[in-house]
C-alpha cells in the first residue's frame, strides 16, 4: 500500500509519533477557534457590544450543528483508520467514498435545520430583545455554509485517519487569512455589522472545503475520492453511522445542556451575557488544542486496534490523555494570569471584562479534569464504541447539568455557581467513561494476537 503523506501509528515511537501527529491538529484547531474569536473582535471593536453579544449568543447553537457534523468526521476518522490499521485497501477505498455520501446529506439536513429553527431556538434561550434580531441574522446567513462544514469534516476525518495532519492545516490556514480579510472588508469597509461577519465566515468554510475535498480527487493514493465510485456501501455506512452519529449527538448532547447554561447566563444584565461570550473564547481556545490529543487518541487506537496491537492500544490512550490534561493545566494557567489582557481584545468596556473573568477563574482551574472525560471517550470511539460513552455523557453532561440547573443555580442564582456545574459534572462523567474503556480493553483488546500485543 502507497504510503506518501501517511503515517503508521502501528510501529516505531508512539510519544513521538503523538506529538508530531498532534500539533498541525492543534494549530488547525486554533485557526477554526480564530473563525470566531475574529467575528467576536471585528464586531466587538469595530461595529458595538451588542453585536459582539449577539454573535456571542449564537455560540452554542451553533456548535449544536457543527458539532453533529464534527462527530460524523470522527466517524469517518475511524472507519478509515481501522481498515487503514489492517492493510485492506478495498474497505479503505470503499469507506471513503461511502461516508463522502453520508457527510453531504448531513450537511444539506444541518443547513435546512438551521434555517427553519434559527428564531425558535433563539427564543428557547431566551435571547435578550436587544440581541435577538442580529443573532438571528448571523445564524442564517452561517448556516449557508453548513454544507461546506459537512465536507471539510469529512475530508479532514479521512486525512487524519492516515497520519496526513499536515494538509487540513495549510487548506484552514488558507481559508483563516481569507477570514480575516472579509471581515475588515465587510465591517470596516462596508460598514456591515452581524451580516457582514457571518458572511465571511461562510465563504471562508466554502474554501476549506473545497481545497480539501480537491486535493483527496487529486491524489493517488488508495485513500483518494472518485465521483465515480461514490455510493453507498450498507457495511460501512453502518460502521461509519454506527460511531460517528453517537458522537455527533454527544456533541448535540453538549450543545442542548449548554442551551440551558445559556438560558440561565441571558437571566443576568446584558453585561454579563458580554462578558460570558468574551471568555468563552478561552474555552474554545483550551478546548481547541486538547481536542488535537482527542483526534489523535481516536486515530492511534483505531489503527493499532484494526492491527490487533493490544498494548500500542492502551498505551495511545494514556499518552493522550496525560498530553491532553497536562496542556490543559498550563492553558489554564496562563489564562489566569493574562485573563484582563486577553478579554480587551474583544471589548474595552471594565465591566464586561470583569464579568468575564468570572468565568476564566472557574473554568481554568477545571479544564485538566474534562480530559478524563473527553479522552476516554475518544478511546472508545477509536474501537468502535460510541453508543455507551453518549450515553454516560447524556446522563453526566445533559441531566446532571440540568438538574443542577434547576437545584443548586436555582437556590444560590449566581454566575459562580452556575459556572460550577463544568468541574462537577466532568467529574462524574469521566469516572464512567473511564470505567467503561476499561471493560472494553479487557473484553475486546486484551485477547489480540499475543505476538501483537507483545510489541
Amino acid at each position: 500500500m502507497a504510503r506518501s503523506a501517511t503515517l503508521d501509528m502501528t510501529q516505531g515511537s508512539l510519544s513521538r509519533q503523538i506529538i508530531g501527529f498532534s500539533l498541525p491538529l492543534m494549530f488547525t484547531n486554533l485557526l477554526q477557534m480564530l473563525f470566531s474569536m475574529v467575528d467576536l473582535a471585528v464586531v466587538g471593536r469595530f461595529s458595538s457590544s451588542a453585536a459582539m453579544g449577539s454573535v456571542g449568543s449564537t455560540t452554542t447553537l451553533i456548535f449544536l450543528f457543527t458539532g453533529f457534523l464534527m462527530g460524523l468526521g470522527s466517524g469517518v476518522n475511524v472507519l478509515v483508520a481501522t481498515y487503514f490499521g489492517a492493510r485492506s485497501e478495498k474497505n479503505v477505498r470503499e469507506s471513503v467514498h461511502t461516508s463522502f455520501l453520508v457527510c453531504l446529506i448531513a450537511g444539506f439536513l444541518m443547513l435546512a435545520l438551521g434555517l427553519i429553527f434559527a428564531r425558535p431556538l433563539l427564543e428557547l434561550l431566551n435571547t435578550r430583545d436587544d440581541l435577538i434580531d442580529g443573532a438571528e441574522l448571523y445564524l442564517r446567513i452561517y448556516f449557508l455554509g453548513m454544507p461546506a462544514a459537512a465536507l471539510y469534516n469529512y475530508g479532514n476525518g479521512v486525512l487524519n485517519a492516515i497520519g496526513d495532519t499536515k494538509t487540513p492545516l495549510i487548506f484552514l490556514s488558507t481559508a483563516g487569512v481569507l477570514n480575516v480579510i472579509l471581515d475588515l472588508v465587510f465591517v470596516i469597509g462596508l460598514g456591515m455589522s452581524t451580516d457582514g461577519v457571518a458572511l465571511a465566515s461562510m465563504l471562508s468554510q466554502c474554501v476549506s472545503a473545497g481545497l480539501i475535498v480537491r486535493s483527496l480527487m487529486r491524489s493517488k493514493e488508495i485513500y483518494s475520492l472518485s465521483l465515480k465510485e461514490v455510493r453507498f456501501h450498507k457495511d460501512k455506512a453502518i460502521h461509519a453511522l454506527s460511531v460517528g452519529v453517537p458522537a455527533g449527538l454527544q456533541n448535540a448532547i453538549f450543545s442542548v445542556a449548554n442551551l440551558f447554561i445559556q438560558a440561565g447566563v441571558n437571566s443576568f444584565s446584558t453585561v454579563v451575557v458580554e462578558g460570558n461570550s468574551a471568555a468563552g473564547n478561552v474555552d474554545n481556545l483550551v478546548y481547541s488544542v486538547m481536542n488535537a490529543f482527542y483526534i489523535a487518541c481516536s486515530s492511534f487506537v483505531g489503527q493499532n486496534y484494526g492491527a490487533g496491537k493490544s498494548r500500542r492500544v492502551l498505551k495511545s490512550y494514556l499518552l493522550t490523555l496525560c498530553y491532553s490534561a497536562v496542556a490543559a493545566a498550563v492553558l489554564g494557567g496562563l489564562f489566569l494570569l493574562f485573563g484582563h489582557q486577553f478579554l480587551s481584545l474583544f471589548t474595552s468596556e471594565s465591566d464586561v471584562i470583569e464579568a468575564g473573568l468570572a468565568r476564566i477563574w472557574v473554568m481554568c482551574f477545571s479544564f485538566p479534569i474534562s480530559a478524563t472525560m473527553d479522552c476516554t471517550t475518544a478511546a472508545s470511539r477509536g474501537l468502535g464504541k460510541g453508543l455507551v460513552p453518549m450515553i454516560f455523557v447524556f446522563l453526566g453532561s445533559c441531566v446532571f447539568r440540568v438538574a443542577w440547573i434547576y437545584t443548586v443555580f436555582a437556590h444560590f442564582h449566581t454566575i459562580r455557581s452556575l459556572y460550577m456545574l463544568y468541574p462537577f459534572s466532568w467529574v462524574l462523567t469521566g469516572a464512567a467513561e473511564i470505567a467503561y474503556f476499561l471493560y472494553c480493553y479487557k473484553k475486546y483488546v486484551k485477547p489480540l494476537d499475543a505476538s501483537h500485543a507483545a510489541e
